[in-house]
């Protein structure tokens, strides 16, 4: 479900004397509830949900930073090498990331294969939101660059298309 659809409906329960409402359009489905506070629009649902990461270890290490070197050159701190040439496509937020719109579902897309610009190559879960990641230039995907069900950051390369 769109944005600019789930702030119609949070706009019509504002000017309403309802207390919720639920929307479902195909797969997915919106349910906003007034709270004395205000209100608070959940995520939408997506019939086959992800499960939820399991929590980190409490003596887990911390993941190692890039080095200003790395940063400098385009390499990322897990294979410290320079990236692929072409066009690095990276994340626009924190969140995790998916190659495929549901566990049992094939990726979106693979290496090798053409994608046109607006195509969507991945998701980022984010606040249990499931944002998608568009090519922003059409061309071959030659590389992926984070694992599907890992944690990515803010800028952090995750395709590059050639």
């Amino acid at each position: 479900m769109d944005l600019r659809k789930i702030k119609k409906l949070i706009d019509l329960l504002e000017e309403s004397n309802l207390a919720e409402i639920e929307i479902k359009e195909g797969e997915e489905s919106v349910r906003l509830a007034r709270t004395p506070k205000g209100m608070i629009a959940s995520a939408p649902q997506y019939a086959p949900q992800y499960a939820a990461p399991a929590p980190a270890p409490p003596a887990a290490a911390p993941m190692p930073m890039s080095s200003p070197t790395e940063a400098s050159t385009g390499g990322t701190a897990k294979s410290g090498n320079a990236l692929p040439d072409g066009h690095v496509l990276r994340a626009p937020m924190v969140g995790t990331f998916y190659t495929s719109p549901s566990p049992d579902k094939p990726a979106f897309v693979s290496v090798g294969q053409a994608v046109k610009a607006g195509e969507t190559l991945a998701i980022i879960e984010a606040m249990k939101m499931f944002n998608p990641i568009e090519a922003d230039v059409s061309g071959t995907i030659v590389a992926i660059l984070s694992e599907s069900g890992l944690p990515v950051e803010f800028d952090q390369p995750l395709f590059v298309i050639g």
